[in-house]
């Protein structure tokens, strides 16, 4: 009996509001239409690949770099993301940078940075959290610090007590 209320129901429906939907496809633009705005908010500023800038570049939005930049990069409060064609010779300052192409300077971001497979980075990092994944390069120096404030005073109690006890416990073992 569900399968015949099944096969009513859809003929019950008026036959040409079926087919006027059918060519329409509303549904299938719509779900389209959702995935493309956030695409478009990443994408929204592409350097592509054929693009070389020297000198600074500054901005209030997240970049996706495809192209060459060699001076400074300044996102503070954004998203950069380095593509696999990216070639970047600049210090780079931003919220969150994520590296797939080639960066020769440093890198400071307050939030995060990542180095993914086929990533390279040449200098030094510093970020409260860093990421290198299997299959990319990394030489330099990496300095996780926190916020300036509270964290230095956090570290430094947090570093204190913890080497204590494993140097007594590494003694008392070792004098036995």
């Amino acid at each position: 009996m569900w399968k015949r209320d099944e096969a009513v129901k859809p003929t019950s429906q008026p036959t040409p509001a079926a087919p006027v939907a059918s060519n329409v496809q509303p549904s299938a633009p719509v779900v389209v239409q959702q995935a493309e705005p956030r695409r478009i908010e990443r994408d929204l500023v592409n350097i592509g690949k054929s693009v070389v800038i020297k000198g600074e570049l500054s901005g209030s939005e997240d970049l996706t770099i495809e192209g060459q930049v060699e001076g400074k990069i300044e996102l503070k409060d954004h998203l950069l993301t380095i593509g696999p064609n990216g070639r970047i010779k600049a210090q780079v300052f931003a919220k969150t940078v994520i590296v797939l192409g080639e960066v020769n300077g440093n890198v400071s971001a307050s939030e995060k940075v990542e180095i993914r497979d086929g990533g390279s980075v040449d200098g030094d990092i510093i970020s409260p959290r860093v990421a290198i994944a299997e299959g990319a390069h990394f030489r330099g120096s990496v300095d996780m610090q926190k916020k300036a404030g509270s964290a230095s005073t956090t570290t430094s109690s947090s570093v204190k007590p913890a080497p204590a006890p494993a140097v007594a416990q590494a003694a008392q073992p070792a004098a036995h």
